[in-house]
């Protein structure tokens, strides 16, 4: 099955805002607020400099995504890229999508020479991402992520 990659745009909105709803409720049993999400997304789509998507697709379908926000490292003067909302529809998973999208991010970072590394988080009792990412060279890191959500509470 042939695969293509590429960046997202706009009319690609409706499918990624239904790949976070879905990602959401399968690996955090979480369900996000629609509007906010749509919104959210929306904003990486219009600014680059807020996120960018990469959508796998055949034969015209989107099949899966990987997003991208930034980060930048005043000790190592570089940008981390962080991935994100990775997600592949569960009729095409198991086929290697997520390696040829993770692929196409990390080719992406090697040939920017301001980017110094990738860095992603992903949820304790996930364990099959964290081994998917660990096999696609990834490393756990000596640090751990604390958060303070929603801002005022």
């Amino acid at each position: 099955m042939p695969i293509s990659i590429r960046p997202a745009g706009p009319a690609d909105a409706p499918v990624i805002v239904e790949f976070n709803r879905l990602l959401a409720l399968e690996t955090e049993s979480k369900v996000l607020d629609i509007a906010t999400l749509s919104r959210g997304v929306a904003a990486c789509l219009a600014d680059p400099m807020k996120g960018l998507y990469y959508v796998a697709e055949t034969k015209g379908e989107a099949i899966g995504q990987i997003g991208l926000t930034y980060e930048f490292s005043d000790w190592r003067d570089g940008w981390f890229w962080w991935i994100q909302s990775v997600y592949v529809a569960k009729d095409f998973r198991r086929q290697g999508i997520f390696g040829q999208l993770y692929d196409h991010v990390h080719q992406a970072a090697r040939s920017d020479a301001t980017v110094v590394g990738l860095r992603l988080y992903v949820e304790r009792s996930n364990h099959i991402a964290k081994r998917t990412y660990l096999r696609l060279g990834m490393r756990e890191s000596e640090y751990e992520l604390l958060d303070l959500w929603p801002i005022d509470g």
